[in-house]
């Protein structure tokens, strides 16, 4: 059993920065090992006066892979998503920007956690997608994230689709926000900028301002979204097939009920 944190935490900047990578590569699967210790890691920011930024990258070639498909089996699935979506809530509150660098795949419930963030820089070769269609699901907290962000036409193509963009369409549509080759480096940048120079009472403030809307309208989504993902799909045939089939590395047998 591992028992190594699935993160690297430290703060930076004489502390204005929480310097925050998920440490599981190559996958870094948004798993609950992954999810608790991410909410522990903000909690934890939350109580450092200086801070003015966070960025949020990855170890190794991916950002993410996505949730864990077998956390996602019917019996378990209610659990998991209750725990996912209270640490989307909890980045989407958090006092100050985070930061999010991205290269590789940025997938599934990766793709989530970036959209909890403010500012998502990639690499050009990058993959952000919202896979969960192919396994007979969909993915929650991006439904209610990626309209915001993208519009509705295009979020309703990556969520209904599953289709991936590379990071040039991403920042054409309006899902990333800037292109690097070092995508951390490129956060950094914006941080030492836009961020450092700024009281970290003014950065916390105006933050809370332009975020309160999305906050309180994301809450009544995700608990709506929720109830639609637990209640009615993981009853369908196809959510379920679709899990177990990933698990056994077989194609689905899809019945379309």
């Amino acid at each position: 059993m591992e028992t190594a944190s699935p993160l690297r935490v430290r703060t930076e900047r004489d502390g204005g920065l929480l310097h925050v990578t998920l440490a599981r590569p190559k996958a870094n699967l948004v798993d609950a090992a992954m999810i608790a210790a991410l909410t522990a890691a903000f909690r934890a920011g939350r109580n450092t006066p200086q801070l003015r930024g966070v960025l949020l990258d990855a170890e190794g070639p991916h950002f993410s892979f996505g949730a864990s498909v077998e956390e996602h089996a019917a019996e378990r699935c209610a659990a998991l998503l209750e725990s996912l979506h209270a640490l989307i809530l909890a980045m989407l509150e958090f006092p100050v920007p985070i930061l999010v660098a991205a290269r590789g795949q940025c997938l599934g419930g990766g793709l989530e956690l970036a959209l909890a963030g403010s500012l998502i820089f990639a690499a050009p070769d990058a993959q952000l997608g919202q896979p969960e269609t192919k396994l007979g699901v969909f993915a929650p907290a991006a439904s209610c994230l990626l309209p915001r962000r993208v519009g509705q036409p295009a979020a309703e193509d990556l969520l209904v689709s599953g289709r991936s963009l590379g990071g040039t369409e991403a920042k054409a549509i309006g899902l990333v926000d800037a292109l690097a080759d070092d995508p951390g480096n490129a956060a950094l940048a914006y941080f030492e900028t836009h961020l450092a120079p700024k009281s970290a009472a003014a950065v916390v403030h105006a933050l809370a301002a332009v975020r309160a809307p999305v906050v309180a309208e994301t809450k009544t989504r995700l608990a709506e979204v929720t109830a639609l993902y637990v209640d009615r799909l993981m009853r369908t045939h196809d959510a379920n097939e679709g899990i177990a089939a990933f698990v056994a590395h077989r194609p689905a047998r899809w019945e379309h009920r």
